[in-house]
């Protein structure tokens, strides 16, 4: 059980959350771009961004 939340506690894991979650916010502002494709790209980082920080929390909690 220590060993978890050990784990569970790691700075890394919080790291990585919070770049997974940069990554979404470029999306997001990708969006109001004004070049050619700009909702197709936004649309593809967000969803790479979510399931990769849906990972990341999984993995937390695991």
């Amino acid at each position: 059980m220590e060993s978890s939340t050990k784990n569970a506690n790691s700075e890394g894991h919080y790291i990585f959350l919070v770049l997974t979650v940069m990554v979404g916010l470029v999306g997001v502002y990708l969006r109001f771009a004004e070049f050619p494709h700009a909702t197709l790209v936004s649309n593809i980082i967000l969803f790479i961004a979510s399931m990769v920080c849906l990972r990341a929390v999984f993995g937390i909690l695991k």
